[in-house]
């Protein structure tokens, strides 16, 4: 795990770290908010421990500025301002979490921790995962092997129910059920005919299929 300390108090920075180190945490120390920004900016961290009072701008404008830029790393406030406006202030800007020193330790392991583990619940909440298939809830993306893969609102559907359902066969019915919303029509040909699609989209050009059909049953996601 990744830390990224902004903190212009190098004697607090240096102990921090240390003690971070021992706990098994990377560090990165930044010692004033630009460095801080570019740090951020550039490389990915499981949290950012960020202060107020910071040279050439203030943490808070450091907050804004992140989330502008759609930094998702988890910013915990570790600062001497410690007044209900100050904390009130740094989390409406979008800080995570927000600690007043002085402070002990194992208080900010502990929130250190808490927020990784929110973020990576999340994370794995917005994003569905089978073999190189991922699927952004959030984002509304596709990719196979690092390659986008571009459907239509439909499709995403159907192939965000195979996903859910991954190595378990579904039946047309099932499908009609869930993804269009039909109980029962059997002379439809819409699943098959959305299943030819997806297939030609996410199979086409890579040598492992994962649409399988499951003859006089339905379909399955599988690897294979």
């Amino acid at each position: 795990m990744k830390i990224l300390i902004v903190e212009d108090d190098k004697e607090l920075s240096n102990l921090i770290a240390k003690r971070l180190k021992d706990e098994g945490f990377t560090v990165q120390q930044a010692f004033d908010a630009e460095e801080g920004i570019s740090y951020a900016t550039y490389d990915n961290y499981d949290v950012i421990i960020l202060d107020i009072m910071l040279p050439k701008m203030s943490g808070y404008q450091v907050i804004e500025y992140l989330k502008n830029k759609k930094i998702k790393t988890p910013i915990l406030v570790l600062s001497a301002k410690g007044e209900i406006e100050d904390k009130v202030k740094g989390l409406q800007l979008g800080a995570d979490d927000y600690l007043t020193k002085p402070f002990s330790f194992p208080e900010l392991i502990a929130r250190i921790q808490a927020l990784i583990r929110r973020s990576k619940n999340i994370e794995e909440i917005s994003k569905l995962k089978y073999a190189d298939l991922t699927m952004d809830l959030l984002k509304k993306e596709v990719y196979r092997n690092g390659k986008k893969i571009d459907l239509t609102a439909k499709e995403f559907e159907l192939l965000k129910y195979l996903l859910e359902n991954a190595e378990r066969i579904v039946t047309r019915n099932m499908i009609l059920e869930n993804v269009f919303d039909i109980d029962f029509d059997i002379e439809s040909n819409v699943v098959d005919v959305h299943i030819h699609r997806l297939r030609d989209k996410v199979d086409k050009g890579f040598e492992k299929k994962l649409i399988h059909t499951v003859r006089g049953f339905g379909y399955v996601l599988k690897s294979n």
